[in-house]
């Protein structure tokens, strides 16, 4: 048999946009065994004390090897594997590197991973997360603090600090995206309140081929439903919204599920109520809303998957090169 390359999924966004939640639910659907996550968090050159000496935040490219990070997408692209440097969150501290080879699915998630053209060029399918600032305010409160042994008044200097460096780098990457990801509350609720009612907005690029949810656009029977399809524009780009509402019903959101997997009914993956869960606190709660976009963004993956599936090993990059040079 001949091996097939990993097909790498790209998710970016800001420090505690959901990236590890979104995560978490595609790894359960896809399979422990067949999914390697890669942070990009682990590329920091300095910790958290050499940070605060030094004035810059992780947001920031010069704090980030990012050199390295392009080579090590490189060996995940043609499934080789690579020594990869550690941060842990909890202590800010550099830790002894991991061994990773990668399985069929890569998932490569953190802060800057659209930041270079040689970086997107690996990925397949490329997601970012958009939620409004207030609500990933909330957020990141409720993670640092629970998690990371921060204070509230700890958060929010911080996220002041890193504002800068939030509008300068980590909004302009949502530009490259394929699909944009906006959980956001109703309008008058507060977004630490909303808990599992949040609503999603999914901008669909034409970069990459949906399936097929037109249905969704034929009027009031799929606005009443809690889902709707929506043609429009988004940075002066055509694109479609696709907007589920948090009170969404399971049966409307199993509709959607049958929609989107009827375009693969081969690789249909696990029942629906093994993703789409969240930690809120010490509390596992389900959102339909969040397990619908891990559905979608799953599709691409096995769509990709598929699509490849007979499609033979390039040589890499670095040999084509040696490879031209003995021919000139």
């Amino acid at each position: 048999m001949r091996k097939q390359r990993p097909i790498i999924l790209a998710i970016v966004g800001d420090s505690a946009a959901g990236k590890s939640t979104l995560t978490n639910g595609l790894v359960n659907i896809l399979g422990v065994d067949r999914v390697t996550v890669v942070c990009t968090d682990d590329y920091h050159k300095y910790d958290r004390s050499e940070r605060a000496q030094l004035g810059i935040t992780p947001l920031h490219p010069d704090c980030n090897y990012l050199d390295v990070l392009e080579l090590h997408l490189e060996r995940l692209h043609y499934g080789q594997p690579f020594l990869k440097p550690v941060y842990d969150h909890s202590t800010g501290s550099l830790i002894r590197p991991e061994y990773v080879r990668p399985r069929e699915f890569v998932i490569v998630e953190g802060l800057l991973g659209f930041h270079s053209p040689v970086m997107r060029q690996f990925y397949d399918v490329k997601v970012f997360l958009d939620p409004p600032e207030d609500l990933r305010k909330a957020w990141k409160i409720k993670r640092d603090t629970s998690k990371r042994g921060y204070t509230a008044e700890q958060v929010l200097a911080e996220m002041k600090k890193r504002e800068k460096d939030t509008q300068d780098f980590i909004r302009p990457q949502r530009e490259h995206a394929d699909i944009v990801v906006r959980f956001n509350p109703d309008l008058g609720t507060a977004p630490e309140k909303a808990g599992p009612n949040l609503n999603v907005r999914l901008v669909l690029r034409p970069t990459i081929p949906h399936p097929d949810l037109s249905y969704l656009l034929d009027g009031d029977n799929h606005t009443s439903s809690g889902i709707r399809l929506e043609l429009g524009r988004d940075g002066g780009r055509p694109v479609d919204f696709l907007d589920i509402e948090g009170n969404v019903s399971a049966e409307h959101a199993q509709q959607l599920e049958d929609a989107i997997w009827q375009h693969l009914p081969d690789l249909r993956p696990v029942r629906g109520d093994q993703f789409g869960d969240y930690q809120d606190r010490t509390e596992t709660r389900h959102s339909h809303p969040l397990a619908l976009s891990q559905l979608l963004i799953t599709y691409h993956l096995l769509r990709k998957y598929n699509d490849i599936s007979q499609i033979p090993f390039a040589p890499p990059v670095a040999a084509l090169s040696r490879l031209q040079s003995t021919a000139e």
